[in-house]
């Protein structure tokens, strides 16, 4: 196996010479630098990791943290970090939290163990004192859909509280005036600000919140479909119901049909985030967008200027939803 020992002696150079140009040193010439680049090809010279971390003081790696590693909410927002992150040559690890606050700290202690340069977290269950804390220490980190006032700063995210008015203003300006809705797990911070939104809606149209009109899922389709049974089995007339997210609202359509309604002539259904998934049902789904990808890539350039001193586009912290009206929603009549 060939050594730096071996690079320099090949390229005619030091061994510092070598340790500059794996370390990406401005201060090698051109020249020099493609014959030592060359003398590594020419040995299939590959630089130890952790050397060079110790040269460097980076390991050119960054820790993401989620809530899980699946689904059409975080697949697109840990995709779009990777890829960003690796076209700057820094590479990613992943670890989930399953929104539980042992796991969330447990998991932030093995990136940290693992030398990460910077954490992203896309987390729920810790407190803002814990992340205000965190933020004062040697790994820098940046927030995904969460706001924590004194590290604001650091923190990317989007109005959900807007998101939930939206839709339900939706429906209300197209004449629905008994609105039920399947709320978000209301541990979550999200699925309360949607919930909040929604009920600020109905205020402001003089309309009066009823929580017998509103059940609480679980963000999968099959809560949708269970929600919306309770909701009917209760024999409380409403024309319209407000989903806090697609998931739900598509499991809450296919419940529907079971039950020989349609939609939107018999009920209209809003959903939330704009996922591509909705696209393959009928009818297509009315829904609130969450570029959540969007906010991936605005992490991962926060973390290349912040944390690398990498030049990039102008940084946005906050993110405004925008109402996808389509077919699942319709005038009451």
């Amino acid at each position: 196996m060939a050594t730096i020992y071996d690079v320099s002696v090949m390229a005619g150079v030091s061994l510092a010479t070598v340790s500059r140009v794996v370390n990406n040193n401005a201060k090698v010439s051109e020249k020099t630098r493609k014959k030592v680049l060359a003398a590594m090809e020419a040995l299939d010279y590959r630089p130890n990791a952790i050397a060079r971390s110790l040269a460097s003081s980076r390991s050119n790696s960054v820790g993401v943290l989620v809530s899980q590693l699946d689904g059409p909410y975080h697949g697109p927002m840990m995709s779009m970090i990777e890829s960003v992150l690796r076209d700057a040559g820094k590479h990613v690890i992943f670890a989930a939290g399953r929104s539980d606050e042992e796991r969330e700290r447990a998991s932030v202690s093995f990136l940290q163990d693992r030398g990460c340069d910077a954490l992203v977290l896309d987390i729920e269950a810790v407190s803002d004192d814990y992340l205000v804390e965190l933020a004062k220490g040697q790994t820098p980190i940046v927030l995904i859909n969460r706001y924590v006032e004194p590290i604001e700063d650091r923190c990317i995210y989007l109005d959900n509280e807007q998101g939930g008015y939206l839709a339900t203003e939706h429906l209300i300006k197209l004449g629905h005036r008994s609105i039920a809705c399947i709320s978000g797990p209301l541990y979550k911070l999200d699925a309360r600000q949607r919930l909040a939104g929604h009920k600020r809606a109905l205020a402001e149209a003089g309309l009066q919140f009823d929580p017998r009109l509103c059940v609480e899922g679980n963000f999968d389709q099959r809560s949708g479909r269970e929600g919306v049974n309770r909701l009917l089995e209760q024999k409380r007339p409403f024309t319209a119901l407000v989903c806090a997210n697609d998931r739900m609202a598509s499991g809450a359509i296919a419940g529907c049909m079971a039950q020989g309604l349609s939609v939107p002539a018999d009920l209209s259904v809003m959903g939330y985030d704009d996922f591509p998934v909705p696209e393959y049902i009928t009818p297509k789904l009315s829904s609130v967008s969450n570029p959540i990808h969007e906010m991936g890539k605005m992490a991962a350039n926060w973390v290349l200027q912040h944390v690398y001193q990498l030049e990039g586009a102008p940084l946005a912290r906050r993110f405004e939803p925008v109402l996808k009206a389509k077919e699942s929603t319709g005038m009451n009549r």
